[in-house]
């Protein structure tokens, strides 16, 4: 650390005039006169600063709370349990469950997190554009794509699901993006009208109660 250049000169007053036996009350650190227990104080409270600061933006807790619901991994419901949530939920892609257990093996993307998206993009395809188009997610189409009032058309459930997968692979997780908390303000923005907190509340819900082997949200 650097110091004040009055730290470092030794003082050249002969103590005359000084009454017999008074002393100048210094701590001595290698025989300079330092006010370095000041400084030390307040790099420590400047420390804790830091310290707080980091524990606001980085808590532990949520931080690996966030990382429950990466979607990158091994299926954790079978496609027998995504049959049965569909046909709870009357889905016009009921017993398409093995297709979406399938892509999500094939993209190395857990099977329930598409299922969630599918919930609450359209509930499962009951609600929405997704009536029409076979879409999972909504998904906005490109020139040259099929489409129906601007999102993606598919000619089958099956079509729409590796569609999904295959967005969410390459946009997303191939970017770093792999966490719902990271992909759901990018896939369904506030500044589309979406509420981005509400959303990734739903997706951690359906995760947790499929997890459990309940059927409903």
């Amino acid at each position: 650390m650097m110091r004040n250049e009055s730290y470092r000169r030794r003082s050249r007053r002969s103590g005359k005039g000084r009454k017999k036996g008074s002393r100048r009350r210094y701590r001595s650190y290698g025989g300079r006169k330092s006010q370095l227990p000041g400084h030390w104080l307040v790099l420590a409270l400047a420390a804790l600063a830091v310290a707080a600061l980091l524990w606001l933006f980085f808590d532990p807790v949520a931080l690996e709370e966030e990382g429950r619901y990466a979607v990158v991994g091994q299926p954790s419901v079978s496609a027998d349990f995504i049959d049965q949530v569909l046909t709870a939920y009357h889905s016009p892609a009921a017993g398409k469950g093995q297709a979406l257990y399938a892509d999500g093996i094939t993209y190395r993307i857990d099977p329930v997190y598409a299922l969630a998206f599918f919930l609450e993009e359209s509930r499962f395809g009951t609600a929405g554009v997704a009536r029409f188009t076979h879409s999972l997610g909504n998904i906005r189409a490109l020139p040259g794509q099929a489409s129906y009032a601007g999102y993606r058309r598919y000619a089958s459930w099956e079509e729409g699901f590796s569609d999904w997968y295959r967005l969410i692979a390459n946009e997303y997780v191939a970017r770093g993006l792999v966490t719902v908390d990271q992909i759901v303000p990018v896939y369904a923005p506030a500044a589309d009208g979406n509420d981005v907190t509400a959303y990734v509340r739903t997706i951690k819900l359906a995760v947790d109660t499929w997890r459990t082997g309940r059927l409903l949200v």
